[in-house]
């Protein structure tokens, strides 16, 4: 892809099957004209955050090349959740499928709908981890580089699958 960027998306679902769920969505991106699939990281099993009366997530991180802006990738990623049956109920409550742009190359967005690096990043196990899997010499912009933040980060109940 000619002027394409690298953006990383993380990927967690806790309903209807989750680990097809990420699955399918990992199709949905990969065979697009949208983006071409650069890297994928393990699957890995974590506590929900807020309400702990729901089941452990499943989450994973997707690196694509994408000529698609930031806001166009974001608004695609939320047709690829409404396709797969997201409903947003509540904040940090159950779903079929999260998709989060969590980088878009080193841009720094604060838009409305948007915001890059994505809020939480530098703390979220469930993000991190797989992230250094797949990047591990990436630099996020405000935050350093992905393997300090690791050090600094408890697996707070992370698992690989």
């Amino acid at each position: 892809m000619t002027n394409s960027i690298v953006a990383y998306i993380g990927l967690g679902s806790n309903l209807s099957n989750p680990i097809a769920q990420i699955n399918s969505a990992r199709e949905v991106i990969k065979t697009s004209k949208k983006s071409d699939e650069i890297a994928f990281s393990s699957l890995y099993s974590s506590p929900p955050m807020g309400s702990s009366d729901q089941p452990n997530y499943v989450n994973a991180v997707l690196a694509v090349s994408t000529e698609l802006s930031p806001i166009d990738l974001l608004r695609y990623l939320q047709e690829i959740e409404n396709r797969h049956g997201r409903v947003r109920a509540e904040r940090w409550g159950a779903r079929t499928l999260d998709l989060d742009l969590l980088l878009y190359g080193q841009q720094q967005i604060n838009i409305p709908d948007l915001i890059v690096p994505h809020i939480g990043i530098s703390e979220r196990a469930f993000v991190l981890y797989p992230l250094q899997e797949i990047a591990s010499d990436l630099e996020i912009p405000f935050f350093g580089s992905v393997k300090n933040l690791v050090a600094k980060c408890s697996l707070s109940g992370l698992e690989k699958l």
